[in-house]
């Protein structure tokens, strides 16, 4: 099957694009994405294609954005909504929380909530501390809404395509450093592709060390993979692509396999998917470890502006190899 490299934008693009030709139910809304054609140029072209009625610029409120959506998933639509980025959607927690998440339980399924909430994630670009966030852990928390995360192109087609066709709510995260990323995709992809929600993958296989990483988490990772193969040490990468609903069988059998495991993520290390994944490991596989769990994350600081500490603030794949020679 013939591939191309195609950059996880376009690809984010394509999936959507397909989905307002399947079903005429889908629109999209947010901030910019009519006119403008997008913040990360994801609907570009889109207007003219779908019209006001299904590509539709809202006000600067977040919380009207993610209120609107809710409402219009429950009268039967399937709405995109989009932030501009997930820094944003912290204006919309009530409406992502107290309500997408939670409507189909307070009437015993007699609505659903059929809609995605896109969201540009993601630390550095300098972009200072108030818009460099990653803080999909924070959504994920929240039973009832699922949290999508997709480390390249083909998976964010099959992943958004999943989300929007599932009649709940969706928190889909885009990292903002991933969109120009070009990875393969095969030309005669069937428009029904689609990767269950829910659904881990293994990148890499290997039987010295877990690396267990999400989005932007998992291009470290095989970095340090690749660094870490040529001394010798075989890791396997585990990319989740979902924090909730959490593959954690994908996750204990490869631990089953390395006995020993190192969790990376772009966010902050305080109450994190880190902790949780570290804690779910500790407490199912404690009789299959044979060294201490460690965590790659984000310094514990707001992310400063400067170029250089920021960098240093930042994950990368180096201290993943350091954390890995910590352990093997």
């Amino acid at each position: 099957m013939a591939a191309r490299n195609v950059a996880m934008r376009e690809a984010i693009r394509r999936a959507l694009r397909e989905e307002m030709h399947r079903d005429e139910n889908v629109f999209v809304m947010g901030e910019e994405v009519a006119y403008w054609q997008g913040t990360h140029r994801v609907t570009r072209g889109f207007l003219e294609e779908f019209g006001e009625r299904r590509v539709r610029d809202t006000p600067i409120s977040e919380m009207a954005i993610g209120g609107v959506a809710v409402g219009a998933a429950m009268a039967g639509l399937r709405p995109v909504a989009e932030f501009m980025t997930i820094n944003f959607a912290f204006l919309a927690l009530d409406a992502i929380a107290n309500h997408a998440a939670k409507v189909r339980y307070f009437f015993d399924g007699m609505f659903k909530v059929p809609l995605v909430y896109r969201a540009a994630s993601g630390w550095g670009n300098q972009a200072t501390a108030s818009h460099s966030h990653a803080p999909e852990p924070i959504f994920a928390h929240f039973p009832g809404l699922y949290v999508g995360c997709p480390s390249n192109s083909m998976d964010a087609y099959g992943m958004l395509k999943a989300s929007i066709r599932d009649d709940n709510p969706v928190l889909f995260t885009e990292s903002i450093a991933l969109y120009p990323k070009p990875s393969p995709m095969p030309e005669d992809l069937d428009e029904d592709y689609l990767i269950p929600i829910g659904k881990g993958d293994i990148k890499r296989a290997g039987g010295d060390v877990t690396l267990v990483a999400y989005a932007r988490g998992v291009d470290w990772a095989l970095q340090a993979a690749r660094e870490l193969e040529r001394e010798g040490v075989e890791a396997e990468v585990v990319d989740l692509r979902w924090l909730r609903p959490l593959d954690m069988d994908l996750v204990y059998k490869s631990f089953k396999k390395t006995n020993r495991c190192v969790i990376v993520e772009e966010s902050l290390p305080m109450y994190s998917f880190g902790s949780e994944i570290a804690a779910l490991l500790q407490e199912h596989m404690f009789d299959y470890m044979d060294a201490p769990i460690k965590r790659v994350a984000a310094e514990d600081v707001p992310l400063p502006y400067s170029k250089d500490i920021e960098l240093l603030a930042l994950p990368d794949a180096q201290k993943v190899v350091n954390a890995v020679k910590e352990i093997v």
